[in-house]
């Protein structure tokens, strides 16, 4: 629902364009990741798919967004761009979807992320973790993953509160913690606890061009993790 003007901005950017991004990225970091063998897929959802929170186009603490598209119309598209991808990634291997509440869309975005459960409720190869916790955590063997938006827990307090929140930490050497709210790679070890941003591919708004915010690389992004080793590869798909 983000409204871009490439008149302003220099950037072509609206629902569509969305789609296909998440569409192509999907898809080409599935089909490099299969060279390492697959067994299990973490996804998120969530992370402020929804430009706004209600029908007077302000996110959830009240501040206005410039948007292209009713409420309505942009709960709709995300919905089936979830439903196609997913089905997409359920044939690859069984999927893990963790949802991570946003500051733009903190009520929106959880009923979206009910909607999708809904959806997938017989469906065995796909799980849900969709409480309206912040943090979530997530065993792979050897390692322990969080996700979380990253606007609430300041970033040097996300490893002590896995420590203290997941029942994993004592059996999985190998930590971290994803997160999503800046929209730019940041990536540094806290201890023995890696936490990392996820870049973004969304185009870049009024706010964001008048800031100066809009050379980040577009793109999506996914992580290799080694059932006895680790995150061992990383993946880009830029735009």
């Amino acid at each position: 629902g983000k409204l871009v003007s490439a008149w302003e901005t220099g950037d072509t950017y609206n629902e569509n364009i969305a789609r296909q991004r998440v569409l192509d990225g999907v898809s080409s970091l599935t089909t490099k990741a299969k060279m390492f063998g697959i067994d299990q897929i973490l996804t998120v959802i969530g992370a402020d798919i929804l430009h706004v929170d209600n029908a007077k186009s302000t996110t959830t603490s009240g501040t206005f967004q410039d948007s292209n598209m009713m409420w309505y119309d942009a709960f709709t598209f995300a919905f089936k761009l979830y439903i196609e991808t997913i089905e997409y990634l359920a044939q690859v291997a069984p999927v893990q979807i963790n949802y991570s509440p946003s500051n733009h869309d903190y009520v929106s975005g959880f009923m979206l992320a009910q909607s999708v459960e809904a959806w997938f409720r017989n469906h065995n190869g796909i799980k849900f973790n969709i409480s309206p916790a912040h943090r979530k955590y997530f065993r792979y063997h050897k390692n322990l993953i969080g996700t979380t938006h990253g606007d609430g827990a300041r970033i040097d307090d996300l490893p002590l509160l896995m420590a203290h929140e997941s029942e994993y930490w004592s059996v999985c050497p190998f930590r971290y913690v994803y997160t999503e709210h800046i929209h730019h790679k940041q990536a540094k070890d806290k201890m023995s606890v890696c936490v990392e941003s996820f870049r973004s591919p969304s185009g870049t708004d009024s706010w964001h061009h008048r800031n100066g915010y809009q050379h980040s690389p577009k793109a999506i992004e996914a992580f290799i993790h080694n059932a006895e080793h680790g995150q061992i590869g990383r993946l880009t798909e830029n735009f």
